[in-house]
């Protein structure tokens, strides 16, 4: 596994990172056993980056990762945490908090659930609209002089958003959706985290399984699988974009890998700065995923996947109407 460095200290992150919200619940029932374990495989594969949220399954997912952890060196892994995003007893959305007061109680909960002393990179899950951004990051960086926190990462934060933040305490990276059907960060975000020296932690790689080659809408009657709610996921919009995936799998054919390969080969390709995050909950995708890195992606094949997916491609918005407008990198 090869190394990227992102932010301005130059910190080392594997080339590709782990994202572990799928592995609580998101997308349909998750194995326990299964996660553990494809967890355990990441990190023997030389993935350091371990990406989770305290809001994931209520604290089901840190509470995985401790377990994952428990008999891991500290120094072998980073654990980049989401916090802010409030949920009701029934896990409905109920906005996000990013008060200093509660930055510091979000930090003290996730630091049990872990069972570490510390965060790698620390980030608000939504940039919220009430908290002036610098009141949020001064309270995480109160955290970081502390020794609670060593970094500070952004979340879907738009381009305004990112410079008011990095004027008050260098931003490592920005995590965000970016994939070959969501590339709207490329006219201004993109563009000025690379010339801050802020990194990509990009989600959504895939577009939640949509353009991996494996995503089936045929006997999808999970109720929590959010994909059931999801705009691009619905009526023509899916079978607009699951014919989006025939163009993929054509190029992929020749690039001798499968779409999700070179799907995630394809985000790799768009700067040094930028680290896909990969969703596996098993070991069978995780590996999968792991092949990206052997995918070559001459300058022809490039320019056919740009032909085949330009700027809007894809029909229906990554996030239902509500959630879009939390959505601080689309204003």
């Amino acid at each position: 596994m090869q190394t990227r460095k992102i932010g301005k200290e130059n910190v080392n992150i594997s080339t590709l990172g782990l994202g572990c919200m799928s592995m609580s619940g998101v997308y349909g029932h998750a194995d326990e056993s299964e996660s553990i374990e494809t967890i355990h495989s990441a990190l023997d594969q030389g993935i350091t980056l371990l990406d989770t949220g305290d809001f994931y399954g209520m604290g089901h997912n840190e509470m995985l990762l401790s377990k994952a952890l428990k008999d891991i060196p500290r120094n072998q892994y980073m654990l980049s945490v989401k916090f802010g995003g409030m949920r009701d007893p029934r896990g409905a959305w109920g906005g996000v908090d990013g008060r200093p007061a509660a930055v510091k109680n979000f930090l003290a909960y996730s630091l049990k659930r872990l069972g570490t002393d510390y965060i790698d990179i620390y980030r608000i899950a939504r940039i919220d609209p009430a908290v002036p951004i610098e009141d949020t990051i001064g309270a995480i960086a109160d955290m970081v002089n502390a020794g609670f926190v060593r970094h500070i990462g952004l979340s879907e934060a738009g381009a305004k958003t990112i410079e008011r933040a990095n004027a008050v305490h260098p931003i490592i990276d920005l995590q965000i959706e970016y994939s070959i059907i969501s590339r709207s960060i490329e006219k201004k975000i993109l563009p000025l985290c690379k010339k801050l020296g802020i990194g990509i932690t990009a989600y959504g790689i895939l577009s939640r399984g949509l353009i991996s080659g494996h995503y089936s809408n045929s006997g999808k009657t999970d109720q929590s699988d959010m994909r059931k709610y999801l705009p691009r996921f619905s009526g023509e919009n899916l079978e607009h974009n699951m014919k989006l995936v025939e163009s993929l799998n054509k190029i992929a054919n020749d690039a001798r890998g499968t779409a999700a390969q070179v799907a995630i080969a394809w985000v790799l390709s768009r700067g040094e700065n930028i680290i896909p995050l990969i969703g596996a909950r098993t070991r069978e995708r995780l590996n999968e995923a792991m092949g990206s890195l052997n995918i070559e992606l001459t300058p022809e094949l490039i320019n056919r996947i740009d032909a085949a997916f330009p700027l809007n491609i894809a029909k229906g918005t990554r996030y239902a109407s509500e959630q879009m407008g939390h959505l601080d990198s689309e204003k």
